[in-house]
C-alpha cells in the first residue's frame, strides 16, 4: 500500500493514474483495475471487493452498453470509503456522503467523456464505438489503442478523480 498520508496531494494523485493505466494496460479490466489502484493507495476493498467487479468491465459484460467500468469501479471505491454499513442501512441513514461523492465523480467523467456509458465513452476516445465481443471488432479496439493509450487514459483520469474526491472527503473528517 502506499502511504498516502504522507505524501504530497499532487505525488498521490500521480500514482493513481499511473497505477490505473498500468493495471489497464497490463491486465484489463476497467472496473478492476480501479479498485486495484485504490486498494493500493487507500487500502480499501480487498479480495471480495476486486472481485465483485469483474463483470463490470466493457460497460457490463464487455457489451459497451452500461456504465464505462473504469466509472463503476471509482463508484465501488467510493463507497468502500464513505459508503454506510449494514447497520445504517437498515435504518436508511447515512448514504448522503457516498451519494454526494459520486455524483461528483459522475459529473466530471461526463463532463470529460461526454457521457457515462462505455459505447459513448468509446465514441469520443476512438470516435466509434466497438462490439468488442465480436472477434474482428476487437481486433481494431486494439489496434486502435484501446489498452495502449485510449482505455487506459480513461481509467487513469477516473483514477485522479476518485482519489481527489476521496482525499477531499477524508480531509473532513
Amino acid at each position: 500500500m502506499i502511504d498516502y498520508k504522507n505524501m504530497k496531494r499532487e505525488d498521490v494523485l500521480q500514482k493513481a493514474y499511473e497505477k490505473a493505466f498500468a493495471y489497464e494496460r497490463d491486465y484489463g479490466n476497467c472496473a478492476q483495475s480501479m479498485l486495484a489502484t485504490m486498494d493500493d493507495i487507500f487500502g480499501i476493498g480487498g479480495e471480495d471487493s476486486f472481485r465483485s467487479a469483474t463483470g463490470f468491465a466493457g460497460g457490463g459484460g464487455l457489451t459497451g452498453e452500461g456504465t464505462c467500468g473504469a466509472l463503476v469501479g471509482g463508484f465501488l471505491a467510493i463507497g468502500l470509503v464513505l459508503g454506510r454499513n449494514r447497520e445504517t442501512y437498515e435504518t436508511g441513514r447515512g448514504a448522503g456522503r457516498a451519494y454526494r461523492a459520486a455524483k461528483k465523480l459522475h459529473d466530471k467523467f461526463r463532463e470529460e467523456f461526454g457521457g457515462v456509458l462505455c459505447k459513448e465513452v468509446q465514441k469520443k476516445i476512438f470516435g466509434r464505438s466497438f462490439n468488442i465481443l465480436d472477434r474482428e471488432e476487437y481486433r481494431e479496439f486494439e489496434r486502435r489503442g484501446a489498452h495502449t493509450d485510449k482505455c487506459t487514459n480513461v481509467v487513469g483520469k477516473a483514477a485522479i478523480w476518485t482519489a481527489e474526491i476521496i482525499l477531499d472527503e477524508l480531509k473532513k473528517e
